[in-house]
């Protein structure tokens, strides 16, 4: 083995005592390289570690390596492709994004994107499609489904501009990018602004417009791929997850949260590209420090393999004839935000300010021209470092690793936006610096073509797109590409699992117990049961779920290594290999990842999986409101179900606990079907409909049903009342005063918790002589969006509005109508434009915060129990 000079890099600042003992330690550790191999090093620091720990010396390894790459020149493998048609392929690329977001800002300013982002990034993503990115072999074994990549979203012009040249973009495409309304007019398909499943859904397959989703997604969604393989569903075990991100992006929560799960988990499947080109929007990412070591010792302790990507091939022969380590020396006594300042300077200032610090620096630089000094690339742009960092993560075992690569943000943009503080938000380019960068990059483009930001295109059977598509048949095909088939799946009869809610003779139960019996029950079906994915966020016990721990086992990747306390037990918590419990402890943000991961598996896999996500409703759409956005981006088909919901439910949990919004923002995302469901029978039917629509109709929706843990009586379901409980809401029944007038009439509407309140008004209200229509509502959302579907159509067409369900349904009751629910009063009121003409509409709701106290005290409190309800029928009657 070639062994480095390790002397050079010692701190020199650091007193040493005896040099000469110093020096026969270090001569023996030189002696220990040069006899053997790296992993008897290793063994013999690991054993001098227990040594110092066993003498209570307090010491550990220094996490943070010096700033070079991790992989020796020798030690790189040799580069498989031709390098000159890749570096030639990679100018391309960045010249056709580019010139894809100057055209779209020339035309319209306001439309925005990203030039600098790829330009940095472009390399990183080159050797990742032509070596390393695996395709879904069309027809081919399951163990082809390929990898899962997730790109940086500012670079998304940098993925059209590789699709342009493979055939699979017109040019009139990318004349449209972020024009997608506008685009077909012209016979174009209009390009989305970053990577957005919804809105291009043969294309992209992971949303991670959002900083911090993707890098949390890809983690579980890695995880998820082991979940399949270990209960042999589905070999995911030659497959990889590949995510590009950025420096900036690492601030993000949700990008380190779950960084020791990763590795706790053993996810050799698992590589991350983090584009360390030190910038963000405003300005350095760390401009006192360095982004790349505070990264290295972060992920480093979080138990990944680390691999410092730092310095291309130029400086190789630098190293080599730097014999005092004083470029080692330099670099650690350089911040980022110098960093970016030599990126942002020529060559003359950087052999002035940079070797020039010192004489030994300054004799590494003789020789070299200026041009020579600002043409040495970081790790990040060179193509056969970027080859040898890929490839030993793709073959590193037992550790996710992550890359961190050093590039220039802006990259090639000279004077334009190389290295600028502003360059994150450079939109075009002026002629002079177009020229330039058409130079920089030796493009094949006249004055006039480069100025006009003519897009460029090689012949077909040109040796480029010759070898660019060559390389991406060796790997598969196209990439990315999103795939929506998967087999149907048989939905069992409602009556297998949920006959006992259908017909509950009244018995007492929460609609929390019924939805886990129902779970049970649907865990035993021979068919559908191995799909199902039960996932709880460290809640299974408050839910009434202990008894499936035994019953189907808690996913462990390592099986169940002790014996546990309650092993005697019913309830016992049992831990197996194959177990179907996702339980992801005190994280919403790891169980919606892993919900999201299983609702997309039937795109990404070529499997339907069934997840059903529970969770405290609080902790739903306000705690990871975005994931759940993404999460519908990416099509996601499953059950959201958020439990102890309502303000007035959770009694002494208070403030931060009580929900009363969550059914709100449910409504405000397109393709999640929403349900408030009372009573047991009809989360029976939601549930059979859900299921329907997701694994046979294969609609790319998810429902969310909010639970209460209030136990009451249920009632059966009436006959014909499947189809208004799907539509939002139906008559439950009427109750009619021994003595009454006809006026004396009122229609109570009711949704959740909040429905036993109205029927004990009702039953109040029918002994002082009024008549009352009571009507279940068990999806406010579905009946506004009813309504507001119909109002459309009518103004689209220029005709009168049809009248809505909710309006017809109404329509057959008498009286002022009052409606209540455990919600804030913006629920109820989505469907005020659709009450009857002259029908007056009030509405009970529980705005503000929550309060810790019973339950009855917290609706007297916020005017919806059955006495307010009373009340304000009556008054309304009056009036």
């Amino acid at each position: 083995m070639n062994a480095p000079d390790i002397k050079k890099y010692f701190n020199s600042e650091q007193l040493d005592t005896d040099p000469t003992e110093t020096a026969e330690w270090t001569e023996a550790f030189q002696d220990l390289l040069a006899n053997s191999d790296s992993e008897r090093a290793k063994f013999i620091l690991n054993n001098l570690v227990k040594l110092a720990n066993k003498n209570q010396i307090n010491w550990v390894p220094d996490l943070v390596t010096p700033y070079i790459n991790s992989i020796p020149v020798d030690e790189q493998p040799e580069f498989p492709g031709d390098l000159a048609t890749e570096e030639k392929l990679a100018s391309l690329m960045r010249w056709n994004a580019l010139a894809m977001v100057a055209k779209a800002n020339e035309a319209y300013g306001e439309l925005g994107g990203h030039i600098a982002s790829y330009a940095s990034a472009a390399d990183l993503f080159e050797v990742g499609f032509n070596h390393f990115f695996r395709a879904r072999t069309e027809g081919g074994d399951v163990k082809d489904r390929g990898d899962l990549v997730f790109f940086q979203p500012h670079s998304a012009p940098g993925v059209y501009a590789r699709a342009y040249l493979e055939g699979r973009l017109t040019e009139n495409d990318l004349a449209h990018y972020r024009r997608e309304i506008t685009a077909p007019d012209s016979g174009a398909r209009g390009l989305s602004s970053y990577p957005h499943p919804w809105l291009m859904p043969d294309f992209w397959q992971f949303p991670t417009g959002s900083m911090g989703i993707g890098p949390i997604s890809s983690i579980y969604h890695a995880r998820f791929m082991r979940y399949l393989t270990d209960r042999q569903l589905l070999d995911c075990t030659t497959r990889k997850v590949w995510g590009v991100f950025g420096d900036g992006e690492m601030d993000e929560p949700e990008s380190m949260s779950a960084l020791t799960l990763a590795s706790r988990e053993k996810l050799d499947n698992l590589v991350w590209v983090v584009n360390c080109n030190l910038q963000r929007l405003d300005g350095p990412v760390r401009g006192n420090g360095r982004i790349i070591d505070e990264l290295e010792k972060l992920f480093r302790g979080s138990g990944w393999n680390v691999i410092k990507l730092v310095w291309g091939s130029d400086w190789d022969g630098l190293f080599a004839r730097d014999t005092t380590g004083a470029l080692v020396k330099a670099f650690a006594q350089t911040v980022d935000g110098q960093m970016q300042t030599f990126a942002a300077k020529d060559g003359s200032f950087n052999r002035k300010n940079f070797f020039g610090q010192n004489e030994e620096l300054a004799r590494l630089a003789q020789g070299m021209t200026d041009e020579q000094i600002d043409r040495l690339k970081r790790g990040g742009h060179d193509l056969v470092k970027i080859y040898a960092a890929y490839h030993a993560a793709a073959n590193h075992v037992g550790q996710p690793t992550v890359i961190l690569a050093h590039t220039k943000k802006g990259y090639g943009m000279g004077n334009a936006g190389q290295g600028k503080m502003t360059t994150h938000s450079q939109k075009k380019l002026d002629d002079e610096a177009l020229i330039e960068y058409r130079n920089r990059f030796n493009l094949p483009l006249t004055d006039e073509q480069a100025t006009s930001l003519t897009f460029f295109r090689p012949d077909e059977d040109s040796e480029e797109l010759q070898y660019l598509k060559q390389q991406r048949n060796q790997l598969g095909g196209q990439l990315p590409k999103r795939y929506s088939d998967c087999e149907k799946l048989n939905v069992p009869d409602i009556e297998s699992y949920a006959a006992f809610a259908l017909k509950a003779d009244d018995k007492e139960m929460s609609t929390t117990m019924a939805f886990v019996r129902m779970l049970g029950n649907l865990l035993k079906d021979k068919t559908l049961g191995p799909r199902v994915v039960p996932i709880v966020a460290d809640e299974a016990r408050t839910f009434g779920m202990a008894n499936l721990f035994k019953q189907v086992g808690i996913y462990s990747s390592v099986g169940q290594r002790y014996e546990p306390e309650d092993i005697g037990s019913v309830l016992s918590y049992r831990e197996a290999l194959d177990g179907q419990i996702l339980e992801e402890g005190i994280s919403e943000a790891g169980a919606i990842a892993s919900w999201t991961a299983a609702a997309t598996s039937y795109s990404v896999h070529g499997i339907a999986m069934l997840p059903f996500y529970i969770y405290y409703s609080m902790f739903g759409f306000q705690r990871i409101g975005d994931a759940i956005w993404a999460a519908a981006d990416q099509r996601a088909r499953g059950f959201l179900l958020g439990a102890t919901s309502g303000r007035t439910t959770l009694g002494g949990e208070g403030l931060q606990h009580q929900d009363g919004s969550s059914q709100l923002v449910a409504a405000t995302i397109p393709n999640c079907k929403a349900y408030d469901p009372a009573f047991a029978g009809e989360l029976a039917v939601i549930v059979e409909q859900g299921m329907r629509d997701m694994l046979v109709e294969q609609k790319d929706l998810f429902y969310y049903i909010t639970l209460m843990n209030e136990n009451y009586a249920q009632p059966d379901l009436p006959a014909d009342a499947a189809e208004g409980v799907i539509r939002g809401a139906y008559r439950f029944k009427t109750l009619i005063a021994e003595k009454s007038a006809k006026e004396n009439w009122v229609t109570l509407l009711g949704s959740g918790a909040i429905m036993t309140e109205v029927l004990k008004s009702a039953d109040s209200l029918v002994k002082q002589g009024i008549n009352v229509d009571i009507y279940s509502v068990t999806s406010w959302s579905e009946l506004s969006r009813d309504g507001k579907s119909k109002e459309q159509a009518a103004h689209s067409q220029g005709a009168k509005a049809e009248p809505s369900y909710v309006h017809q349904l109404l329509m057959e009751s008498h009286g002022p109508i009052i409606a209540a629910t455990d919600y804030v009063h913006a629920v109820p009121e989505s469907i005020r434009a659709y009450i009857p003409e002259g029908r007056s509409y009030i509405t009970l709701g529980t705005d503000g915060f929550g309060r810790s106290d019973t339950r009855a005290a917290l609706r007297d409190y916020f005017g919806v129990d059955a006495e307010s309800i009373s009340r304000v029928s009556t008054q309304a009657l009056k009036q």
